[in-house]
């Protein structure tokens, strides 16, 4: 009876063993895969920062990319995109580097704080309350529109060259950005 017991208690050990195993891989590969879950921060996208080479990049995020639209010279300023999945988020890639990430029609990638694609100018700031900067969209066309820069201004002084920008037209957000200073403030991107 005494071995059976010990057998018993070597045999739980080893499958709480296996399980812990298998949730913390899969824990880190949820993290390094590139997915619609992945959280948008100032410097980056899951598991891809500003700073990256594409080739980096498409490492680090297991994803391949490809050459998206609105670029002015593939070193200077261009984008890429992944290919396949997920889908609304490109990259702007200057001088080599990724400088800043783009999701313009996915709404089911948020920020780190929740922050999406269809929420009210009221919600983004409430979830950053006293670090956002509210601006008139500088080609605001139409007044009916009501557009609007919604700017996520980070206190830490680490963090003090990227941002996050909301743009909003009638009180929601159609499209969201974040990276560093200057390429996150460029309003048409790489034009």
């Amino acid at each position: 009876m005494r071995n059976f017991n010990s057998s018993t208690k070597f045999f739980i050990l080893l499958i709480a063993t296996i399980v812990i195993v298998a949730v913390w891989v899969t824990a880190v590969n949820a993290q390094v895969q590139l997915t619609e879950r992945s959280k948008l921060a100032i410097n980056g996208i899951g598991p891809i920062r500003v700073g990256m080479t594409v080739d980096e990049a498409s490492e680090s995020a297991r994803i391949k990319f490809t050459k998206g639209g609105g670029g002015r010279d593939e070193y200077q300023c261009s984008y890429v995109e992944p290919k396949g999945e997920p889908k609304g988020i490109a990259f702007m890639v200057t001088k080599g580097r990724i400088a800043r990430v783009d999701i313009f029609s996915n709404k089911q990638i948020t920020t780190i704080k929740g922050a999406k694609i269809g929420d009210t100018e009221d919600r983004i700031i409430s979830l950053y309350p006293g670090q956002v900067q509210v601006t008139r969209h500088p080609y605001q066309r139409l007044p009916l529109t009501n557009q609007k820069y919604l700017t996520f201004v980070p206190k830490d002084a680490a963090d003090k060259n990227y941002r996050i920008i909301f743009e909003t037209s009638k009180n929601r957000v159609e499209r969201f950005r974040s990276g560093k200073i200057p390429e996150v403030e460029q309003v048409e991107g790489c034009s």
